[in-house]
């Protein structure tokens, strides 16, 4: 199979009269070599090196050697064809721009928001705190290739609510829409977390859960200064995991933690809600990425009964229903749903966005038509294309 290959692909074999689709949920993940150019001069040979082996390549970082792991570059492969590690040049080349365009006119795909890896899972904090200014400015110029088309994700620590902010305003100063934060506060050693994955780099993880027994929590009042800096900013947070990590690899756990991944990120919601945080910041949006939305309006609802009844004795901080804030500053975005899809209507499941989850294993790519198709059968047009294209418009603030 060649890169972008014509012969395969819904988008090129079927009639297409649903309109435009805004991917709420691609990934890029730059090459390897990126970090020797925008690392620091000081930090530069600290970067990764790649090691070619008969069997696969090797990443060798910080006297670490590892294999090239092929979970999150799977597309275009049928899930009996999936490799667990392998060569840099097994995997799809998601970061060549021609070629990444390709793939998104290939599968029908319009526009993109793009998450990315984010920093080095690296045990010195000056290099990993380094790691996250390279990786913003690298994917920020990756995506000037097609600016209208690209929407990439800013990456910023969270071990300090000071030295956060800075890193959001240099984001938002280069325009980023959209800032990526863990589902936690990290500790002031950003890399530790008590979120351990066996065989996952634990500064890799505290960027995407942080630290869910820390002594720092988003309920804090020193974080009210972060959350109107976002505001005034017009910019959204991102949260792509809850405090909960599947556990790649291990074959007796990766099937059962899936779904318990994205469960958890209800955590993170709740946290928001019923601590005041949207009374506060009316205009604060958080977005939980990829965390599946069939849980929403369930969610939504469980919560407004709970807090019928407890918001007395427990001197609940908030006068509205859960589900208003559901509908108003919470969004999520989806694979494939067909329960959440089906739960649109109803309150709190209204702000879900359909994504590709390019190139990762549960990718739709690249038949992301047919699939579609199948999953919003039966649904009127004009909720259809606000699913696939306009919320994401919305969850942006883009015309």
């Amino acid at each position: 199979m060649s890169e972008a290959d014509p012969k395969f692909g819904s988008a090129t074999k079927e009639d297409w009269t649903l309109g435009p689709i805004f991917d709420a949920d691609a990934h890029i993940d730059p090459p390897h070599d990126m970090w020797k150019e925008y690392l620091p001069q000081s930090q530069k040979h600290k970067a990764p090196e790649i090691e070619h082996g008969d069997e696969c390549d090797y990443i060798l970082f910080e006297g670490n050697r590892r294999p090239v792991m092929m979970i999150n570059n799977q597309a275009g492969r049928s899930g009996k064809d999936f490799k667990m590690v392998g060569r840099l040049s097994d995997q799809r080349n998601t970061y060549d721009p021609a070629k990444r365009l390709a793939d998104m006119d290939l599968d029908g795909i319009d526009q993109a928001i793009l998450f990315g890896g984010g920093p080095l899972g690296s045990f010195d904090n000056d290099l990993y705190l380094a790691s996250f200014e390279a990786f913003s400015t690298w994917v920020m110029d990756w995506a000037s290739n097609a600016p209208h088309r690209l929407f990439p994700v800013g990456h910023a620590p969270m071990r300090d609510v000071d030295e956060t902010i800075e890193h959001v305003k240099r984001l938002g100063k280069m325009g980023f829409k959209m800032v990526q934060l863990p589902a936690f506060p990290q500790n002031a050693e950003a890399w530790k977390t008590t979120s351990e994955i066996k065989n996952m780099k634990s500064g890799q993880v505290s960027a995407q859960t942080g630290d869910p027994k820390g002594a720092l929590q988003y309920y804090q009042p020193e974080f009210d200064k972060l959350w109107k800096v976002l505001s005034d900013l017009g910019m959204t947070i991102t949260f792509h995991l809850g405090g909960r990590v599947p556990r790649f690899g291990e074959k007796q756990h990766f099937l059962p933690d899936m779904p318990m991944s994205k469960l958890a990120m209800a955590e993170t919601v709740g946290i928001f809600i019923f601590n005041g945080i949207f009374d506060r910041f009316p205009d604060l949006r958080i977005g939980m990425m990829e965390s599946g939305v069939g849980w929403f309006a369930w969610y939504a609802e469980y919560c407004d009964r709970t807090w019928e009844k407890q918001r007395y004795w427990m001197d609940s901080p908030i006068d509205k229903l859960p589900s208003h804030y559901m509908d108003q500053n919470v969004w999520g975005s989806f694979i494939q749903d067909r329960t959440g899809i089906l739960s649109r209507d109803l309150p709190g499941g209204k702000n879900i966005m359909w994504s590709s989850d390019y190139p990762h294993s549960e990718t739709t790519f690249p038949n992301s038509h047919a699939i579609i198709k199948r999953d919003f059968a039966g649904v009127p047009e004009k909720d259809i294309q606000d699913i696939i294209y306009n919320n994401a418009k919305k969850f942006l603030r883009i015309s």
